[in-house]
């Protein structure tokens, strides 16, 4: 997913870029995530993501899930460790490790990242330290035509060097991949929560 510009032709993470361009686009395509809607685009070296995701749920279930750093390891496939270092009213520091896997190939990630909190609506996230150059992201919990959407938008500049079309096509696909586990998470709260009838 980022792979170095420099000296590339012996960059471990390079040839992990190469391995992925070998698996099959069907396996990103077709599944439980085809509705959410990601669009990546790249400029030079910074990649800008733009999702919106449709969840059956209530905003309040939304929300908790969202801002559940410490379990999201949980419930989300590529985070390994995931905690709350620093907390000062609905500011957070947020340290995170893990890793993204492609068949037999993996890239190790560990993110430090100030959270903002404005209460059940809004999260801004500002990288602090960690495995990219920079990465400033706003997550939104808004209700459009009576259904709740997570619209997460930024931009982040990688260590590494993005390929065109392919590398976006790759980011896309995990993106769609972890929103999915997020909302998976978020209706399973929604059930356990609801009254037996």
């Amino acid at each position: 997913m980022r792979l170095s510009a420099l000296r590339w032709c012996i960059e471990p993470r390079f040839l992990a870029v190469l391995l992925l361009l070998a698996l099959p686009f069907r396996a990103w395509c077709v599944s439980a995530t085809h509705d959410i809607i990601v669009h990546v685009e790249t400029d030079g070296a910074s990649v800008t993501v733009d999702v919106d995701c449709p969840v059956d749920a209530p905003a309040a279930v939304v929300w908790e899930v969202l801002t559940d750093y410490e379990h999201m390891a949980r419930f989300i496939s590529n985070i390994e460790f995931s905690t709350v270092e620093q907390r000062s009213d609905n500011v957070l520091h947020v340290r995170q490790k893990g890793k993204t896997t492609k068949g037999p190939l993996t890239v190790r990630f560990e993110f430090l990242r100030q959270v903002e909190l404005v209460p059940h609506r809004e999260i801004r996230s500002h990288l602090l330290s960690g495995d990219l150059k920079e990465s400033d992201f706003v997550t939104q919990v808004v209700e459009i035509a009576s259904k709740v959407h997570i619209l997460n938008k930024g931009r982040y500049t990688p260590n590494i060097w993005v390929p065109p079309v392919i590398g976006p096509a790759v980011i896309v696909g995990e993106t769609q991949k972890q929103f999915g586990e997020i909302r998976a998470e978020i209706l399973r709260r929604a059930a356990a929560a609801r009254p037996p009838t």
